[in-house]
């Protein structure tokens, strides 16, 4: 690999982007192709017939493979960022789910405007955002890579992190309480202007159902959907 596009490769993974490195096996030839954004770099993408299409998959599924061109085959090395978990409501659940996650590899940032919950003792080592989900979410820029979950109860805070959320790519969303809550919720969003499609986006009661009823069981389950949807386009390809 050449100098510039190895700087480039580590300012990308510094920066958290999401980017495939292309290498051409027939002469060794190397670009980095962002899939989601401009192909600009040390290696042009537009030149070359270098396989775009395919470098998405392989972000979306999460692994690297070996895809033929007209220019010979190519192997594409995904660099996805970790899976990044926001979580709206510092209550007695996110703790064990903060902890979890994190163990799991992913980002987690906690958000919620009461300080007096949201402290580094109930949360070591965890991101904390001061703020209003509808304030913090949209500075947060949730893309294909995070998750929201909300854990109030409280419409007042809930309510706009959800709307906040369905307004981005997340790749998951999801909202703690029971059935009737959870149509509750639904009737105001619909308010909101919210169709069922975007709706249908919305993990509510929040996730697999497994009898959990402790708030460490609760966090399990809802980790366990989080994991099961970041995997769902590999799923399908091995299906």
């Amino acid at each position: 690999m050449n100098p510039a596009l190895l700087a480039e490769l580590l300012e990308a993974r510094r920066g958290k982007e999401t980017v495939v490195l292309a290498t051409r096996l027939g002469d060794g030839a190397q670009v980095l192709l962002r899939p989601y954004g401009e192909h600009d770099g040390a290696g042009s993408a537009a030149d070359g017939g270098w396989p775009v299409a395919e470098a998405r998959r392989a972000l979306e599924e999460d692994r690297s493979f070996v895809v033929e061109t007209e220019a010979g085959d190519v192997f594409l090395r995904a660099y996805n960022p970790p899976v990044r978990l926001v979580l709206v409501g510092a209550v007695h659940i996110a703790q064990p789910l903060a902890r979890l996650a994190t163990e799991a590899g992913m980002d987690v940032l906690v958000v919620d405007p009461r300080s007096a919950w949201a402290t580094p003792e109930r949360f070591p080592g965890v991101h904390l955002v001061h703020a209003w989900p509808q304030d913090a979410i949209p500075g947060l820029g949730p893309d294909r890579r995070t998750g929201v979950v909300t854990l109030t109860h409280d419409p007042k805070v809930d309510d706009p992190a959800l709307v906040a959320a369905l307004n981005t790519p997340a790749f998951y969303i999801g909202a703690l309480g029971s059935r009737g809550t959870h149509g509750k919720r639904l009737a105001r969003l619909r308010e909101e202007g919210f169709g069922d499609e975007a709706l249908a986006r919305i993990h509510g009661p929040v996730g697999l159902d497994i009898d959990a009823r402790t708030p460490a069981e609760i966090a399990v389950s809802i980790l366990a959907e989080v994991v099961a949807e970041s995997r769902k386009p590999a799923r399908r390809e091995r299906a």
